[in-house]
């Protein structure tokens, strides 16, 4: 713990990167689709990947706009 900061600034150091996380879940819930169903599309899962991302890329913009 470094003396030259109190205690409530350095919680507030380390915040959720809300778009490292969505992108995470997204990729991880697609490589589960895709392998416990390997007869779904390529095009179908390039789909849910992009939407996917547009939406953790959205809530990531929330988020960072309601911290302000």
């Amino acid at each position: 713990m470094r003396p030259d900061i109190d205690r409530a600034e350095q919680r507030r150091v380390h915040r959720t990167d809300w778009m490292a996380l969505l992108s995470g879940v997204v990729f991880i819930a697609a490589g589960i689709v895709f392998i416990s169903e390997p007869s779904v599309s390529p095009l179908v899962m390039l789909t849910i990947l992009v939407g996917g991302l547009g939406f953790a890329g959205l809530v990531a913009i929330l988020a960072k706009s309601v911290r302000r």
